[in-house]
């Protein structure tokens, strides 16, 4: 009850700090307090002392793009000194390259906590190489971890020294993706589902139609998940010095390791309580032995210190302008965790005719969505192209939509674990006769023409319905492998042979022609770079640009720390989460076509 009052207060300070600000002090307090803050915070931002060690939470939720948030949800997070759990891939990208040249950082140490990490493996991935580009400098890299995930043991596995607790344990077991289906719930209440689609792959309707996976569903993810397995091994491997069967030889005998069995398997170097490696970055930091803790700075405050420097440089007229499309592809402007068709659309628009950009890198990490929407942005990206180098970097996932609009771009670059293709295109329609029918509920109509109903939810569509609908989905998908063909310079007939709706790892991808490098975010800007004829003259600018006139001010904010209780869910909490995530998805499908090009329903790797 005391965490209750207490989060609940913070909750309802900040909503309402949030209407004094915007409703009380007018404009000119508000510019007032920008020009306060923006003074005060020049002596009150984090500071680096020397010899200090940067510490990476493996917990952070590492992203594409900036989150957004609600006034009084940002007011809370300034209040209590929190940026939140996520953090974008480029800021801990620039934290780590710049820690490296920094003579002040000594070290990095990889926190490990009870938190569940949900970056994806692309993401990590490119997170790792930095890593170990730190580690190539001669800057030693700690470990530590009370039991390790396999997600937070593929950054771990680079350090110079793995540790964890004599009563902890090491979870190496595979991967498996686990799909969820809500045939036999419809069938209960009485919602009748009609699908239309093409590809014998496209398994995004399944869930709605069948209680198990199809045999073609299972060969995909099978063959998916083997990719990525096999990549996290080859990765993994080598800093352990450990071979590729070893390692498939521990996730077979059972795949969890007790901390001393996970040292005899040279997994882990030392089996260690947290204040012993600490004691040993005390040692690396200069620090007595009697301090409560060792010299460090957060990864987030230590980009915030990277960033005032930056902001000092004068703007560059040579620019390479990142656009983030992140999220469920949508018709019109979209919500802040999703892909507007219109909203990026627009955005290519003024990238395109500002000068100052000399080429584009668009981020796509999207499982598709809205056909419609799609090809407003891949139109825009074409034209883009026609001025200025338009280079694709595909993030943890880039399949069905995600693909069309990165198929326009003069060169696609896709990590190994990348999960791409799903080149394929259905319909989904709902109805609601049965369902009604229980609870006594019927309809009546009144057309001027024979198919002018044809959208309603009250009843099923008839065969000439769905032959008309069929023959739509058909055109676009025929569409589909037509643009694939032209833009990626493939035969017809192959790319309907690697269509069908499968998916692809970024390793089968690059050998089928779908993507054109194994790479991430970096190796796409240097491109860029390379192809609009930059040299090193250019200046990197993000987009969309999300920080508002309130952002500015909040991020100026600084006030009493408020403790956030741990997210760990339960595991029955957790399932339930799922079920809403899962069905989150259907309420953003609203192509005005009813048409999608998405990836399988939630395809997640535990």
């Amino acid at each position: 009850m005391k965490d209750f009052l207490k989060y609940t207060c913070a909750s309802l300070l900040g909503t309402f700090l949030g209407l004094l600000l915007l409703g009380g002090i007018g404009l000119g307090g508000l510019v007032l307090l920008i020009a306060l803050a923006a003074s005060s915070s020049k002596d009150s931002g984090p500071q680096v002392k020397d010899k200090s060690v940067l510490v990476l939470d493996l917990s952070l939720n590492i992203t594409d793009s900036k989150p957004s948030r609600s006034t009084s949800a940002a007011i809370q997070e300034a209040l209590s000194d929190e940026s939140g759990e996520a953090v974008t891939l480029r800021t801990v990208l620039d934290a780590i390259e710049s820690a490296k040249k920094d003579p002040k950082i000594v070290g990095i140490y990889l926190e490990g906590s009870s938190d569940a990490s949900s970056s994806g493996f692309a993401n990590l991935k490119e997170v790792r190489s930095a890593l170990q580009r730190f580690r190539d400098a001669k800057k030693p890299i700690f470990a530590y971890e009370m039991d390790w995930s396999e997600r937070d043991y593929y950054l771990g596995s680079v350090a110079n020294t793995i540790a964890v607790n004599p009563y902890g344990s090491l979870t190496l077991n595979g991967f498996s993706s686990q799909a969820m289906f809500w045939t036999g719930a419809l069938e209960k209440y009485g919602v009748g589902v009609q699908v239309t689609r093409v590809g014998k792959y496209k398994s995004a309707v399944e869930p709605f139609l069948l209680k198990k996976m199809s045999q073609e569903n299972r060969q995909q993810t099978q063959k998916l998940l083997g990719d990525i397995w096999g990549e996290y091994l080859k990765t993994v491997g080598p800093n352990r010095k450990l071979t590729v069967p070893q390692l498939q030889a521990v996730a077979d005998n059972g795949g969890t390791l007790m901390a001393e069995e996970a040292l005899k398997s040279k997994l882990v170097d030392k089996v260690v309580y947290f204040d012993q490696i600490a004691a040993e970055l005390k040692k690396l930091t200069g620090t007595d032995a009697e301090d409560k803790s060792f010299k460090q700075i957060s990864l987030k405050n230590y980009a915030r210190v990277a960033e005032s420097k930056d902001s000092t440089r004068a703007d560059k007229k040579n620019q390479i302008a990142v656009l983030y499309a992140e999220g469920e592809i949508v018709d019109g402007e979209g919500g802040p965790t999703q892909v507007g068709g219109d909203r990026i659309a627009k955005e290519l628009r003024k990238i395109r005719q500002d000068d100052d950009v000399k080429a584009v890198v668009l981020r796509v990490n999207s499982p598709g969505g809205s056909v419609t929407a799609a090809e407003v942005i891949g139109r825009e990206v074409a034209l883009t192209g026609k001025k200025k180098p338009v280079i694709v970097s595909m993030g943890n996932l880039a399949a069905s939509g995600g693909y069309w609009i990165s198929m326009g771009s003069s060169k696609i670059f896709a990590e190994a674990n990348t999960i791409t293709g799903s080149i394929g295109v259905f319909g989904m329609l709902f109805n609601a006769e049965k369902l009604a029918d229980n609870n006594g509920i019927t309809w009546d109509v009144v057309k001027t023409a024979r198919f002018a109903d044809t959208n309603t939810v009250s009843r099923p569509k008839n065969p000439q319905e769905l032959a008309n609908i069929q023959r739509v989905v058909d055109r676009i998908y025929d569409r589909f492998i037509t643009k694939v063909a032209d833009s990626r310079k493939l035969p017809k007939n192959k790319v309907q042979e690697i269509a069908q709706g499968r998916v692809w790892s970024g390793t089968a991808a690059k050998q089928l022609g779908l993507v054109d490098e194994i790479g991430g975010l970096e190796d796409a800007v240097r491109e860029a770079a390379k192809q609009a004829k930059l040299g090193d003259d250019w200046q990197l600018e993000e987009y969309p640009k999300s920080r508002t006139l309130e952002e500015r001010i909040l991020e100026r904010i600084s006030g009493v720390r408020v403790l956030k209780p741990a997210a760990k869910l339960d595991p029955l909490t957790a399932e339930f989460k799922k079920m809403q995530e899962e069905l989150a998805v259907v309420k953003s499908m609203n192509d005005p076509q009813g048409i999608y090009v998405r990836l399988p329903f939630d395809l997640r790797i535990d």
